[in-house]
């Protein structure tokens, strides 16, 4: 229905996000790495590093011995099924991510964005408790950036893209934006979507950004700015 193209939102207290660029590149290169795989080897390198409740509760052993069991709960989310899933997720981590990482500064960004990829998959371990098969992707992490962008920066203007009956770009403001994106996430929940799509994770990482971008954040960043 639409497409995010950038927002209109000055980064003010830091110079460059080079935290946010190291974790696309990091992203691209994983999934470069793992392009070169056969099929066979790729699937297999997601259930060594993806999240898998069942290994991650140590009710089956780790498939890498030397990997302790919780560190798939941070692996997962540098995974990616295929270039669309890996696109859209630096797509939203470079549009939001820039502005998050102006408000918390580069080391705590980095560890809010490792800590909302760790709620993530909480919430979806809490939820497909017996899950036999792999979380991967960044979107639970980027979730956590959008749902610090909507309690920070709701009034920033968002280019999107809609497609109605031709594209158009049209501004508005970043909660109506977000908040149709939570909309969705919520609605297939509720009507038990069979999507192979981690839901919980993305509802799971929004509630982890929004709460801890509040003890995060410079004394100076506001609330509900963005106007």
């Amino acid at each position: 229905m639409f497409l995010p193209l950038h927002d209109q939102n000055p980064i003010r207290h830091i110079k460059f996000p080079y935290v946010m660029y190291g974790l696309l590149a990091a992203n691209v290169l994983v999934f470069l790495f793992q392009s070169t795989m056969p099929a066979e080897t790729f699937d297999w390198f997601t259930v060594e590093y993806g999240m898998i409740p069942i290994v991650v509760r140590d009710l089956v052993p780790q498939p890498v011995a030397w990997l302790p069991d919780w560190a798939n709960l941070v692996t997962y989310a540098f995974l990616h099924g295929d270039w669309l899933h890996l696109l859209s997720n630096m797509l939203f981590l470079w549009i939001f991510g820039d502005n998050i990482e102006d408000a918390l500064g580069h080391i705590k960004f980095l560890l809010f964005y490792l800590l909302c990829a760790v709620l993530a998959a909480l919430a979806h371990l809490a939820l497909n408790f017996d899950g036999n098969g792999p979380l991967i992707g960044a979107s639970g992490a980027v979730a956590g950036v959008m749902g610090a962008y909507i309690l920070l920066y709701p009034h920033a203007r968002v280019f999107v893209l809609f497609r109605i009956v031709i594209p158009i770009p049209l501004p508005i403001p970043a909660l109506w934006m977000l908040g149709v994106w939570i909309a969705m996430q919520v609605f297939y929940v509720l009507i038990d979507s069979q999507e192979p799509v981690a839901w919980w994770a993305h509802l799971g990482g929004v509630a982890a950004g929004a709460l801890l971008v509040i003890p995060l954040k410079r004394g100076e960043v506001a609330l509900f700015g963005g106007r």
